[in-house]
């Protein structure tokens, strides 16, 4: 084994042991304070309910989010991002085709699909455990819902970047010239239909967690849909002096436009762009448990990849079914294998960066 690669296995080991330990640390916590309380509440025969109350209104769009309330909101906000020309000319027919195509299969055919085999499998599977775990408490539910399904999205989204042989079924959602609200959905359907999102959030209804599952998922996507987004929503938490401590919790906390638009620049040699970190989805956190993320509070100029082909939108979406007729692609027939890298960046780089800050060094292993 040549010393990059045992370097590399050495940081993956190391890394995967820590996600063990954050995926079992919110279940360690709740049945500590049960320990600490008394309390015994799998004893207890229980209805799965929110512990509160929300308006009629919201209440309707959260549970709406997966059908018509996330494409609702997409849209119009996607109308102000094309009204103001975020998308300048970048938009051609064939990304137009594309975008739509990979925001709307998913969600009229592939998760309803799963879900809806899914919820006549599992009694089969695990005929007595049906609302097994209704009696866990909202908030923890909700605390083990969201660190299990987005570290597992990290890890996800990570090997797509560090194993070339899948770096192919991920390259869709940065093969885009732009930013905005359609970036979030835009993916090879092979990647989409491994997702672990959609298994985890349909076993866990099954479960008696359908409650915390549709408000992760709903959180998730409005957080994930705005870290894409071209609107620089942000922005004032880094501007203005009384919000910069929130911005701060902020952007060490969650995705936003400036730490997720630095992992869809088409380079890293201006300090800004990072496409080899800054893999969270919903927790940008993980990131700097992991050492793969960089904070600038500045956007990149310049998106994408720059050795993008325009390959043909049903390339894209269903490569290696269809492959790409553009002479040298990745996604031609026989087209050339382009790997990432493993990319760490020095804890003090990662975590404390000024608002205008220095180029950062970014120092890299090649897989």
């Amino acid at each position: 084994m040549t010393a990059p690669a045992k370097v590399n296995a050495q940081i993956i080991l190391k890394d995967t042991l820590i996600s063990l330990l954050l995926y079992v640390a919110p279940i360690a916590l709740m049945f500590l304070t049960f320990y600490i309380t008394g309390s015994r509440p799998w004893l207890t025969t229980s209805t799965e309910a929110l512990p509160f109350r929300m308006p009629a209104v919201v209440e309707l769009v959260f549970q709406n989010l997966r059908t018509w309330g996330l494409p609702v909101i997409m849209l119009v906000v996607g109308i102000v991002e094309f009204s103001v020309g975020l998308y300048e000319n970048k938009w051609t027919k064939n990304e137009r085709v594309l975008d739509i195509v990979c925001f709307i299969l998913p969600k009229i055919v592939v998760r309803p699909l799963i879900a809806y085999f899914g919820l006549k499998i599992l009694p089969f599977v695990f005929p007595d455990a049906k609302d097994a775990f209704a009696w866990v408490p909202f908030w923890w539910a909700f605390a083990i819902m969201a660190v299990a399904d987005d570290l597992t999205q990290y890890w996800y989204h990570r090997l797509h970047h560090q194993l070339p042989v899948l770096w192919r079924f991920h390259r869709t959602h940065h093969s885009a010239p732009y930013m905005g609200m359609a970036m979030a959905s835009r993916q090879n359907i092979i990647y989409t239909i491994f997702f672990s999102q959609i298994y985890l959030t349909v076993a866990l209804t099954y479960f008696g967690l359908g409650y915390a599952a549709l408000f992760v998922g709903g959180i998730k996507s409005l957080i994930t849909t705005g870290a894409h987004s071209s609107i620089k929503w942000d922005k004032p938490f880094y501007t203005y002096k009384v919000l910069q401590p929130i911005g701060w919790v902020m952007e060490r906390l969650i995705s936003t436009p400036a730490t997720h638009h630095a992992h869809h620049a088409d380079t890293t040699d201006d300090g800004v762009g990072y496409y080899k970190g800054n893999f969270g989805n919903m927790f940008f956190i993980w990131d700097l448990i992991f050492g793969t993320g960089i904070i600038t509070r500045q956007y990149p100029k310049a998106y994408g990849l720059k050795h993008y082909k325009q390959e043909e939108w049903y390339a894209q979406l269903l490569w290696p079914i269809f492959k790409s007729s553009k002479e040298g692609s990745e996604l031609s027939a026989n087209g050339p294998v382009v790997g990432d890298v493993i990319a760490s960046v020095p804890e003090e780089e990662a975590v404390e960066h000024a608002v205008e800050p220095p180029p950062v060094s970014v120092v890299a292993a090649q897989i």
